[in-house]
């Protein structure tokens, strides 16, 4: 079976590089099912899961939106924010999700309700993919 490669980046470093024989990505205008071979795209992302499969192995990353790039052997995918959901914490994010409600809810002026609101989503996202994860 063929394989193309894919590489997962942010700007500060690589979350994701290896060997895929599909990839499912969550596309500005819908879900996207890569494989290898696939005609060149270019596409903005959507806040989602990254679903990276080679032959049994399935890899899940989260991504905040960003732009990915295929070519038929090969995937880059450039997000704004990125992590592998085997390295999330959920109390972390349970954390973080309460925190910006507390934001939203004291209704201060120096609070920006929209960074508070996209940092809810987020977290939101983030807790949906580690739910359905677990058994």
């Amino acid at each position: 079976m063929s394989s193309m490669q894919v590489l997962v980046a942010t700007a500060e470093r690589e979350v994701y590089s290896g060997e895929a024989t599909m990839l499912l990505a969550p596309g500005s205008e819908g879900e996207l099912g890569i494989m290898p071979k696939h005609n060149a795209l270019l596409t903005s992302l959507k806040l989602g899961e990254l679903i990276i499969t080679n032959g049994d192995d399935v890899d899940e990353v989260f991504v905040s939106g960003g732009f990915m790039e295929v070519q038929p052997d090969k995937v880059t995918i450039l997000a704004d924010t990125a992590e592998r959901a085997a390295d999330m914490d959920e109390a972390e994010i349970i954390e973080a999700q309460r925190k910006a409600q507390e934001l939203l809810a004291s209704k201060k002026d120096d609070v920006d309700f929209a960074a508070a609101e996209a940092e809810i989503a987020m977290m939101a996202a983030r807790l949906r993919l580690l739910k359905k994860r677990k058994p």
